[in-house]
């Protein structure tokens, strides 16, 4: 690793390239049961557990679709009462886009355009798209950081007419055109980026603090089409990687998230791009990162994680897969798993109204089971404290780990990626990764007015890189 780390010391001091903090939204409260929801919605699963929220199947019998031969076939995301009804089939609503969309935690500055237009976006690897609104947009977003072509000197405008478009079930849509233009990132300067301008938004993606996303995937998934078929552009990585300044050690991106529960003011959480924190690395104890290669062949950062260990024992899960995501909150295993994980806590039960685990809000963090989850070869534990996601009621943890549904790989998302440091190496098609264990979290249950109400989860803020077709 020395060698790697003199390349990349040598490029961090000719570009000048530096840490991109990721700062949590402003107000952001986490609600378990919006997340998993949103889970649901970004990938298209159904729990195995009786749930108030689920994919309904539908058929399409209006006027529009009534030709001989053709019947329109679709799911809906939807929610059933709070309490347990005969015919949820039947007694249920649709979940409007607004629940839908993920609930990211952190914000990252980037700059757009010549001069430097700055913008918060979610970064996401779970998609592949970057996409910014746009200051001609219809339905202008408070926030007072959007992107104006208009006032960039190094801005193109598409010359294939290039679309793209974000659609939930209830309706609702994120649209726009696409051009391209230099991004700059942790001091990199990346050329010729594909940018989506959402030129159109509907009421639900009004509110919320991002300016947009940046999808971290494989170009693949990108959503990006051309006279109606799909046309996907380089992820910024993608181009990255493609330009002659950045040498073959350096094309990756590495993230580090810390938890809030102790000092909410410090940001410590960041990406880099182009060069590994060595003093992270070191920190973790280890002697080398461990690598693990990855199949990129649905667009996302996929590896093996054939086990488990809950208190040391193994629970085996023949073939099984993960992906890395940070556009998810919690982490999202199979049900063996999951079973074996809360048997082991006391006083955890399954809850119908709040679509997930629940732990006794009077436990303590030496009650909780140990937790470590396979990436490749080695098992990485999952901070005790972390299991603890949010208050779900006045007596209720919603717990960090979830069931993954009918989903057909486990989904890592923040709760997991917190106790590691994560090297995304695309460069290499691998995925590095070193403990990064807090020496402790406070889990003092919140009280009263900031643990949330009884009932429906509150209104998220919403943000997504739409559902994935798998």
């Amino acid at each position: 690793m020395g060698s790697i780390y003199q390349v990349q010391s040598k490029l961090r001091e000719d570009l000048g390239l530096h840490k991109v903090q990721a700062v949590r939204k402003p107000g952001r409260k986490v609600d378990g049961t919006r997340a998993y929801v949103s889970a649901m919605a970004r990938y298209g699963f159904n729990p195995t557990e009786k749930s108030r929220y689920f994919h309904l199947k539908k058929t399409d019998l209006t006027k529009e679709f009534q030709r001989p031969g053709y019947t329109r076939h679709w799911e809906q995301l939807v929610k059933a009462p709070e309490e347990l009804t005969d015919d949820p089939q039947k007694d249920n609503e649709p979940v409007p886009a607004e629940d839908q969309q993920y609930d990211t935690e952190y914000l990252c500055e980037i700059g757009i355009g010549t001069p430097q237009q700055k913008v918060k976006l979610d970064f996401d690897t779970g998609s592949a798209d970057l996409w910014v609104r746009c200051r001609d947009a219809s339905l202008l977003h408070h926030a007072d950081k959007k992107f104006d072509p208009k006032k960039s000197e190094t801005f193109q405008e598409s010359k294939t007419d290039q679309t793209w478009k974000i659609q939930y079930g209830d309706g609702s849509t994120a649209s726009g055109t696409v051009g391209t233009d230099v991004i700059t990132v942790g001091g990199l300067q990346i050329k010729n980026q594909a940018i989506e301008l959402a030129t159109k938004v509907s009421s639900a993606f009004s509110s919320g603090e991002a300016d947009g996303l940046l999808g971290l995937a494989f170009s693949t998934i990108n959503t990006i089409e051309s006279d109606g078929k799909p046309d996907p552009q380089p992820t910024p990585v993608e181009n990255m990687i493609s330009q002659e300044d950045i040498p073959k050690d350096a094309e990756l991106f590495t993230s580090a998230f810390y938890s809030a529960r102790d000092d909410k003011s410090g940001e410590k959480s960041f990406y880099t791009f182009g060069w590994i924190d060595q003093e992270l690395v070191d920190q973790s104890g280890e002697k080398d990162i461990t690598w693990t290669p990855i199949d990129n062949s649905e667009g996302f950062w996929k590896f093996p994680s054939e086990s488990a260990t809950v208190n040391g024992e193994t629970v085996s899960v023949s073939g099984n897969t993960a992906i890395a995501d940070t556009g998810t909150t919690l982490a999202l295993v199979s049900d063996e798993v999951c079973k074996a994980l809360y048997a082991k806590i006391k006083g955890s039960t399954y809850s119908y109204r709040y679509q997930g685990y629940l732990i006794p809000s009077a436990i303590t963090a030496d009650q909780l089971p140990d937790l470590t989850v396979a990436v490749g070869d080695k098992q990485f534990v999952i901070q005790k404290e972390d299991l603890l996601l949010a208050p779900a009621d006045k007596d209720h943890w919603y717990g960090g780990v979830q069931s993954r549904g009918t989903m057909p790989f486990d989904i890592l998302g923040d709760t997991f990626l917190k106790s590691i440091y994560a090297i995304w190496d695309q460069g290499n098609n691998r995925f590095g990764a070193v403990p990064k264990i807090e020496k402790s979290q406070n889990t003092e249950f919140p009280t009263e007015p900031d643990s949330p109400p009884e009932g429906d989860s509150p209104d998220p803020d919403p943000y997504s890189g739409g559902k994935r077709s798998l």
